[in-house]
């Protein structure tokens, strides 16, 4: 019997022996096949290894290596030199002796894609809400250069380091899933500038702003206390700071060119401190990323019937206003023709009308129209109310599309607005009403569901809706 122990103690210890090492390494979920890294810059790669080890990794686009060492913890963060954008499949390799191979990772361009449901909203669309073209959008969405990578939802007190997620690439599978706001906004992007593009989506239905906000640009929003501890967390998905800690945190400094976000629809009722919010929120994520005032690119929240609470023009007021921003664009979606849904189905309008702004902006192309008209100033004459538009660059003037337009009302001293018949004249919209003998304000599409009938002749992109008092 002893003689029989020792013979299995030998052979156990030969097949140790035998076993492959495991690895120390462990890398964030944003690090994983199928990724897009942002092509000619420095990159950031970090990940756990060994307590005071030192960590290679190498790229096989030119087989330089890098090297760090990792701290008392295991952490470890280095940069590497990232080429020009290309389709090519490469391997990214980190070892501390053992080796963890990355592959199928391109070099192109990278975009987070944040907000609440109308950016979380899938290709598939939601229970009895579809996506318009979705169905076609995914039959042909076979496409290695579009990946996307979704993070699982957390709400927290705790900062994390990490996530749940993984990198896929586009196809009749897998696009089903993605963000289609995002999806379309990444595809024009592929189509325009013939680069791959990776999708970071970290989204979630319902978010306050608030919630997606760094601890740090929280600070000076007294009426935004943040929870201490998730006991105190009152809404898994509005309370401030929360989902910043569970689903930016984690991805924070991953190599960028920009931002896309949709989100408004939640916080409505409060349009003054929203301006706030959202300057906040923008240059907080641009602080911990660390490359600069990154393009933020977001869309207005269409038309829909609330049915009560604050009349939502306030919050669309309040989302222009974010434009004064740097480095950030809005796409009006007051066409969305979804009175009766809160999530409208033209997501490839909302998708492709931000990429419009990044190719302007972001890529250079300059003379592509991006930008809605808006409202410069108002002139009265007599009984007529002249409003003028800022045009950006577009010469061909507006249209109603041969429709009359319906959604203008007037006021007098007295505030009592009244329905009001306008005429268009190239750039120019004369308004009058019969009940309104001396015009002081104008509104237009300025209440939950009035969808705009002006239109920009180039570009067919929507006046959004305004008012030139500030009743």
């Amino acid at each position: 019997m002893k003689r029989a122990t020792q013979v299995l103690l030998l052979l156990l210890s030969v097949s140790l022996a035998s076993a492959p090492a495991k690895a120390e390494i462990r890398l964030p979920a944003i690090f994983s096949d199928n990724m897009v890294l942002q092509q000619q810059s420095q990159a950031s790669v970090w990940g756990w290894a060994k307590a005071n080890s030192n960590v290679t990794v190498t790229c096989s686009w030119d087989d330089k290596s890098y090297t760090a060492a990792s701290n008392g913890k295991g952490y470890w963060e280095l940069k590497i030199l990232t080429p020009q954008a290309s389709y090519t499949p490469y391997t990214l390799t980190v070892s501390d002796g053992t080796p963890v191979s990355l592959k199928n990772v391109l070099i192109g361009e990278v975009w987070i894609c944040s907000g609440q449901s109308n950016m979380e909203m899938p290709m598939k669309g939601y229970y009895l809400q579809p996506v318009e073209g979705g169905p076609d959008a995914i039959a042909h969405s076979y496409n290695p250069g579009i990946r996307c990578f979704t993070l699982r939802q957390s709400s927290t007190t705790t900062p994390q380091d990490d996530c749940t997620g993984a990198w896929e690439v586009a196809n009749l599978q897998t696009v089903p899933n993605f963000t289609a706001t995002g999806y379309f906004f990444g595809r024009l992007l592929n189509q325009a500038l013939d680069t791959p593009v990776g999708l970071i989506n970290t989204s979630w239905g319902g978010s306050r702003i608030e919630a997606w906000m760094t601890p740090e640009s929280l600070k000076d929003i007294p009426e935004k206390p943040i929870p201490a501890t998730d006991a105190d967390i009152k809404i898994a998905n509005g309370s401030p700071a929360v989902l910043y800690n569970g689903m930016i945190k984690p991805i924070a400094g991953y190599g960028i060119r920009g931002a896309i976000w949709y989100q408004g629809e939640s916080n409505r009722d409060e349009p003054e401190l929203y301006v706030k919010m959202f300057d906040q929120m923008v240059r907080g994520w641009r602080e911990i990323w660390k490359v600069g005032e990154f393009p933020f690119y977001y869309c207005q929240i269409a038309p829909y019937n609330y049915g009560g609470g604050r009349n939502s023009g306030y919050i669309r007021e309040a989302q222009a206003k974010g434009m004064t921003t740097p480095n950030t664009g809005m796409a009006v979606l007051m066409d969305a023709e979804s009175p009766d849904g809160i999530h409208p189905p033209k997501k490839k309008d909302a998708g492709e009308r931000m990429a419009l702004w990044a190719l302007a902006k972001t890529y250079g192309m300059e003379k592509v129209h991006h930008r809605s008209p808006e409202m410069k100033s108002v002139e009265i004459e007599g009984r007529v109310a002249i409003i003028s538009f800022d045009m950006f660059g577009s010469s061909s003037g507006l249209t109603g599309k041969g429709k009359e337009l319906l959604n203008f009302k007037v006021a007098g001293s007295d505030k009592r607005f009244y329905d009001a018949k306008a005429a268009l004249l190239s750039d120019k919209i004369y308004v009058f009403s019969p009940q309104v003998a001396a015009p002081v304000a104008v509104r237009y599409c300025f209440d939950d569901t009035s969808a705009t009938e002006l239109y920009t002749v180039e570009g067919n992109l929507p006046v959004s809706s305004f008012r030139t008092d500030n009743w």
